[in-house]
């Protein structure tokens, strides 16, 4: 039943956390406060302990007050484990989504600077015209080809070599995601070497060439796109569902942002003295392929993050009533 805003309960968890900073947390876990599983005012999941984040356990702490003045249980000075671990939960969460908002920033290179490149090659197929921006559509086609080979080969191996029913997890999943997109922005930049080759010769080279890096792509966004709203679904507290999913998508908005920003900075940072910069109005003047090589190296870095973050990640662990 709805029983208020999460937000509500969160900011009782911080508040609880200091006005009891000066109390001991207990080794023994089970000392903590948390409802009678029979209580109306119980959450409708019930979390377990976890270590980590000691301090906001002390917002379950039960003190002197607290035993004396009943009263105090339903203010803002005592809460239950179940609180404290929601927090703790989305606290958890946010290392993952900020990795999240660096790799949409790459992704938001195939609506930019990928048509930029596009638009500077031979764009003529016998006597047909490929428009730069049509080749998103091709990615669509790549991402089902990349679902069946998911479906009919990734996965069955995958069980077979990890001996479990699931394959790859789900952070495995958004790993495998992150790195392609390194994979991405490198054949990017191979191929806009390529391309300021060909110009100097005076034969541009086919818009073909672009088909890898977006096939890539698309692998990239099956792994991770789908993955990480169901990874911050499943995770979130039973009360937080929405808040969760929402904010997984607020990454990608974030994202969009985080692009334009390192657009500006590397066109501000590559013109000084006059230079000509890294991203021109013509792009056979400027070098894509080093913007390439720079997301292809934020992306490596954004991938080795997450990588230390999975794996010391702590799933949450829900309590089953009998």
């Amino acid at each position: 039943m709805p029983s208020g805003s999460p937000l509500r309960s969160v900011l009782q968890v911080v508040v609880s956390s200091f006005k009891k900073m000066n109390l001991e947390v207990p080794k023994d876990g089970s000392l903590l406060y948390e409802e009678n599983k029979n209580s109306h005012a119980v959450a409708q999941q019930r979390l377990a302990h976890s270590d980590g984040f000691r301090f906001l356990d002390k917002a379950a702490v039960v003190s002197d007050l607290d035993l004396k003045d009943s009263d105090s249980r339903s203010s803002w000075r005592l809460c239950t484990v179940t609180q404290v671990e929601e927090l703790k939960i989305l606290l958890r969460l946010l290392p993952i989504w900020a990795t999240g908002v660096i790799y949409a920033a790459a992704c938001a290179q195939v609506f930019t600077t990928f048509i930029q490149q596009g638009s500077a090659m031979n764009t003529r197929i016998g006597s047909f015209s490929v428009p730069p921006a049509s080749l998103a559509s091709f990615e669509v086609i790549c991402v089902m080809l990349w679902v069946i080979l998911y479906d009919k080969i990734i996965v069955p191996a995958t069980r077979s070599y990890f001996k479990n029913e699931t394959g790859l997890s789900l952070l495995q999943r958004l790993g495998v995601g992150r790195f392609l997109i390194i994979l991405t922005m490198a054949t990017a930049a191979l191929v806009e070497a390529r391309r300021l080759g060909s110009v100097k010769t005076g034969e541009p080279i086919s818009i073909m060439w672009q088909l890898p890096q977006f096939f890539i792509q698309a692998g990239s966004d099956v792994f991770s796109n789908i993955t990480l709203l169901e990874f911050f679904y499943g995770q979130a507290p039973e009360r937080m569902k929405s808040i969760c999913t929402a904010l997984a998508l607020l990454s990608t908005s974030l994202g969009s942002y985080l692009s334009s920003l390192i657009v500006t900075l590397v066109a501000v940072i590559t013109t000084r003295g006059g230079e000509t910069g890294w991203i021109s109005d013509d792009v056979n003047e400027g070098h894509l392929d080093y913007y390439f090589l720079l997301w292809a190296a934020l992306c490596a870095l954004n991938f080795s993050v997450y990588v230390v973050l999975a794996r010391k990640y702590t799933p949450k662990t829900v309590i089953m009533e009998s």
